[in-house]
């Protein structure tokens, strides 16, 4: 049965969905002031394996993805500037709304560019924050009629010393987000808690009409009012990255929780970080590097999705250029393995299939589900066969396989056995061989399979 690591409750947990047969599932989407950076992208590379994994599973699917096109703080520092404003800053462009809404605008379909060359499947529903302002003022009213919020000099706040359990996602300590926030947020002498945050920005020169006066909603509350909205109070699905745990989707469950009276999600899924050295990837630090990056060095971006199935989704990943640079030759040789099959497909192998379903149901385990591409690619099976499990397992993987003809680089010939082992394969065979001489099996097991599932034969 499938199951998931259940960031709420910090175990792994069988999927029950609240309909039968039917899932409805939401993740945060991207604040569209500039190019989403290939470390972002992987959360919504994850949220679409979830998503084609329920599929598989014989669920359909409700995905609903927000746009945040209007104000979004830089920080949890409820007096910065927010970053919709400063990219028109950037261009030296007037910062009004209808400024804010025309970059908002181009960046959408630069992010919806982006991700269909990952082949990321469109989500049902793409909200967009700019045309969810009554959703939101309504929510926040809720909340104010309720007694969770109060009003300072520039803000609507939440007051997140009305409910008890604030910070239940992972199982936080209030404490140590109160020491942490204080020493990164510039300090508001009319904030109750350091924890409380903005609902709404009040700002006399643009934005919207609201009970409260003229500005703009929270980045926080834009999330709720759109996710509850096309999917009801209480859904099953929340993915994001593992960073907005701790504040954004702790927010989130506070505040519809508390307008409510219900459960907000039953299911919180994060993926780690995908890291530059010992850092993670960011703007902010100048290693943003874009899907448009790899094209231009010449990466198909379809290696990339291929590096991120190499991990499991809950292993950060450290990016460099030698690993692109594997999975690219990884990518080409799927597909030049692929094509050689012929072009009839036959059925597909069911123990293949089996195996596969059992490591996915395991808390997605890609790099078990991959190795076993090149276990059917290696059997006897009859071509034909194998071509039609393959094709079944990329439901999943989303490598578009069916298309093997139109990837391939004749200059790029499949890597021979002992011609070369790139060091991110190297480092995960030392890691395997210290594993087994310490008889930790289960790692050496993880480690084999992320070896297997990036084009190489482990034999022992």
């Amino acid at each position: 049965m499938l199951s998931f690591f259940n960031t709420l409750t910090r175990k792994k947990e069988v999927f029950t969905p609240i309909e039968p047969n039917h899932v409805r599932m939401y993740h945060c989407g991207p604040t569209v002031y500039d190019r989403v950076h290939i470390g972002n992208m992987r959360a919504f590379i994850f949220a679409d394996i979830v998503r084609r994994a329920m599929e598989y599973n014989g669920y359909s699917v409700t995905q609903v993805m927000n746009i945040t096109d209007i104000g979004h703080l830089i920080s949890d520092d409820d007096t910065s500037e927010d970053k919709m404003t400063k990219a028109l800053r950037a261009r030296n462009m007037p910062v009004t709304l209808q400024n804010m809404l025309a970059i908002g605008q181009e960046y959408t379909d630069v992010f919806i560019h982006d991700i269909e060359q990952l082949n990321i499947l469109i989500p049902n529903k793409m909200p967009k924050a700019s045309d969810h302002i009554t959703d939101t003022i309504k929510l926040i009213s809720i909340l104010t009629e309720k007694g969770h919020t109060y009003t300072t000099s520039d803000c609507i706040y939440f007051d997140t010393s009305t409910l008890s359990d604030y910070g239940k996602l992972g199982g936080l300590d209030i404490k140590n987000i109160n020491s942490e926030l204080n020493s990164r947020i510039t300090e508001n002498p009319e904030k109750k808690n350091p924890r409380d945050f903005a609902l709404w920005k009040l700002d006399k020169t643009q934005g919207w009409q609201s009970p409260w006066g003229k500005g703009f909603p929270g980045w926080h509350i834009e999330c709720s009012g759109m996710s509850m909205k096309y999917l009801g109070e209480t859904f099953d699905i929340h993915t994001g990255g593992e960073d907005l745990a701790m504040v954004h989707h702790n927010n989130e469950i506070a505040q519809s929780e508390c307008a409510t009276g219900k459960k907000f999600v039953n299911y919180w899924l994060h993926n780690a970080f995908v890291n530059i050295g010992n850092d993670k990837m960011a703007k902010s630090s100048g290693t943003g590097i874009t899907i448009q990056t790899l094209i231009d060095n010449g990466y198909n971006p379809f290696a990339y999705r291929l590096l991120l199935l190499q991990s499991h989704y809950r292993s950060p990943i450290t990016f460099s250029w030698e690993s692109m640079d594997s999975a690219q030759r990884s990518f080409q040789n799927l597909m030049q393995l692929f094509n050689d099959l012929g072009p009839d497909t036959g059925l597909s192998n069911t123990e293949f299939l089996s195996k596969f379903k059992e490591a996915l149901d395991d808390d997605l385990a890609t790099p078990r589900a991959f190795a076993l591409v090149y276990s059917v690619l290696k059997s006897d099976i009859p071509n034909m066969d194998k071509r039609a499990t393959l094709l079944a397992m990329d439901r999943v993987f989303g490598l578009d396989i069916e298309h093997a003809d139109k990837y391939i680089i004749p200059s790029l010939s499949s890597l021979a056995e002992g011609e070369y082992i790139p060091n991110d394969v190297q480092k995960l065979i030392n890691q395997r061989t210290k594993a087994r001489q310490e008889k930790d099996w289960e790692t050496s097991d993880r480690l084999r399979d992320e070896i297997i599932a990036k084009g190489f034969e482990v034999r022992d």
